[in-house]
């Protein structure tokens, strides 16, 4: 099912497909420059410390990388 849209709400992020149906939800970060960088139509990247994160539309990480 694809990404349809991404919304930051306090220290969570949640992923809808088209319908409007939540899809998962993936905890964002809490400093200045974390949380939701973006999404595209099968991934979300969320910064938190020092790395980015790419999710997939069920929730699972599918990579890790230095946000320097």
């Amino acid at each position: 099912m694809a990404i349809a849209n991404v919304v930051e709400r306090g220290a969570f992020i949640y992923v809808y497909d088209a319908s409007g149906t939540t899809l998962c939800m993936l905890q964002s970060g809490s400093g200045p420059n974390e949380g939701l960088k973006g999404y595209t139509s099968s991934t979300v990247n969320i910064r938190r410390g020092a790395f980015i994160f790419t999710y997939d539309e069920k929730g699972r990480q599918l990579t890790m990388t230095s946000a320097q």
